[in-house]
């Protein structure tokens, strides 16, 4: 995507990020319904503010977006690459 690589389920300490950019330090979150519960939220969190603290970004998305306008998800991926 515009000419980056991004890396698969990639491992980041004891975290998994669905995808990850290592050239613009961006993660790309696909979040399903069980990131929308309380105890999920708790672990989003904690889980956001480590990998905050290794300079990477994060851009979320719910995953039904995914089906529902993914043009509109990888031209925002574009504009965090920038």
């Amino acid at each position: 995507m515009a000419g980056k690589k991004f890396r698969r389920q990639h491992s980041v300490g004891k975290y998994v990020l669905d995808f990850y950019c290592p050239e613009c330090r961006l993660a790309v979150e696909l979040d399903g319904e069980a990131h929308f519960t309380s105890i999920r939220a708790e672990y989003d969190v904690a889980r956001d503010e480590f990998i905050r603290s290794l300079k990477i970004r994060t851009v979320r998305f719910e995953n039904r977006l995914v089906f529902e306008d993914l043009e509109g998800v990888l031209e925002t991926i574009k504009e965090h690459l920038k």
